[in-house]
């Protein structure tokens, strides 16, 4: 999968245009086959070729007379009474020029009013513009959505020894955090630079404050900020598959585009950010609201205009499973990671620096008959203590199913450090396990 890269120029126009990420992302011990891209990037040319539609007209035959009109054809024509030629000719003579002079009015008559439309003249250009639209948008459409949320996205720019790039972010609080992708700013870690364009123009230097590469969440801060609109944060745990949702963004440099589409499907377990193990695995909300390089790291919303999760990927046949190579667009399946998991990084990183990464302190793999099968066991770690082996199949955590090894770690990945979750094992033996959380991430 790549996240939201186009080879696009960025944005406006200062830095450079940027290189998007991309990769592909399967799962190391369960390749996935779907390739998906990052959503900033390089945007790409369509063509298409016309047809000629159009066939030579049909012509009918001339049309054949009968002999018997004809001048000359032999046929009898009656004679007229003798002294009665002159008085018939001039009778003839003036219902013809009456007839053609009625005839001639006629057809102009009849040509006014085919011109006319058969009434009064209409020109939609002399008609006066209705009136301006007045009043709020109607609540729950996204028209509302938009004008909530708009103020709060913003477009981030980063310059770095890789080069520039481009993607999104939304503001989390008024003194300047930004909530974005990792791999939005990654290219900037090094002494690199991150310039932060607001809706209405201005602009700011930014800096990092932590970011957590296994989950491709960051958070960045606008300089001498103050006073910034604010998303709301939604939650995650609730969505529905059909339910709404809208996507705000800056796909190929065009910030502050706005999409909608529904909640496709949940708990997609993908690779963030492109990586391909499954240290980087994520949850995640699938969507067919428009998303391409350039939306990574913005806002997906629900239709109370609160913020629901994270674009972070596309699926794109087309797309190589190298960075730095070509991106595929849009073709209506996209992936955001879920707020509630995001929410979470992005507090730990403000409040301590740095991400807690949940984990059981096991390696896993893809079960032959599915499930996902205990490798290596780590001496004192929250699987050891709850008494997991090596060999051993997990079909269910809680009432999740697990198919495979990436969806067992996504389903770890959605809880917090310290809580409990009951596993299933094969032949419905079931373990009680306390997850541990680990410190990962830097800036």
């Amino acid at each position: 999968m790549t996240e939201n890269d186009p080879n696009a120029a960025d944005k406006s126009g200062t830095p450079a245009s940027g290189t998007p990420d991309q990769g592909a992302w399967p799962g190391e011990a369960n390749p996935n086959p779907w390739s998906a891209q990052s959503a900033h990037g390089q945007p790409g040319n369509a063509h298409g070729q016309a047809g000629n539609p159009y066939a030579g007209p049909q012509y009918p035959h001339t049309a054949t007379y009968p002999a018997a009109s004809m001048p000359g054809s032999g046929a009898s024509e009656p004679r007229p009474r003798a002294g009665a030629g002159k008085l018939v000719a001039g009778v003839a003579l003036l219902a013809l020029l009456v007839g053609g002079g009625a005839g001639a009015a006629g057809g102009y008559l009849a040509a006014e009013n085919a011109s006319s439309g058969g009434g009064t003249s209409v020109n939609a250009l002399e008609q006066e513009p209705p009136a301006r639209q007045t009043g709020n948008p109607p609540a729950g459409s996204v028209e509302s959505v938009a004008q909530k949320l708009g103020p709060s996205v913003v477009q981030l720019r980063t310059q770095g020894s890789a080069g520039a790039g481009e993607g999104s972010g939304f503001i989390i609080s008024a003194d300047g955090y930004i909530l974005t992708n990792n791999h939005v700013i990654a290219g900037a870690a090094d002494g690199g630079r991150i310039e932060v364009v607001f809706q209405d123009g201005q602009r700011a230097e930014a800096s990092i404050v932590g970011r957590d590469p296994t989950t491709d969440i960051a958070v960045v801060r606008a300089e001498d900020a103050r006073n910034l609109p604010t998303v709301e944060l939604g939650r995650s745990d609730d969505l529905r598959v059909g339910q709404q949702v809208v996507a705000i963004g800056s796909p190929y440099e065009l910030a502050g585009t706005v999409t909608s589409g529904i909640v496709s499907s949940l708990h997609r377990p993908v690779t963030a950010g492109g990586q391909g193990d499954q240290t980087t695995v994520m949850d995640a909300i699938q969507t067919d609201a428009a998303i391409n390089p350039g939306n990574s790291g913005g806002p997906l919303a629900n239709m109370a205009g609160q913020v629901i999760g994270i674009n972070s990927a596309i699926y794109s046949p087309q797309a190589s499973s190298g960075f730095g190579q070509q991106e595929g667009g849009n073709v209506g399946i996209g992936f955001a990671i879920p707020i509630d998991q995001a929410r979470r990084t992005a507090d730990d990183i403000i409040q301590n620096g740095h991400a807690t990464q949940t984990y059981i302190g096991a390696t896993v793999g893809d079960a032959p008959g599915g499930g996902a099968a205990i490798g290596e066991v780590f001496a004192g770690s929250p699987a050891e203590k709850a008494g997991l082996k090596a060999g051993d199949v997990v079909t269910k955590l809680d009432d999740r199913v697990i198919d495979d090894a990436n969806t067992l770690v996504a389903a770890i990945r959605t809880r917090a450090p310290g809580e409990q979750v009951t596993l299933t094992l094969s032949g419905n033996r079931t373990l009680e396990v306390t997850l541990g959380g680990q410190p990962v991430g830097g800036n």
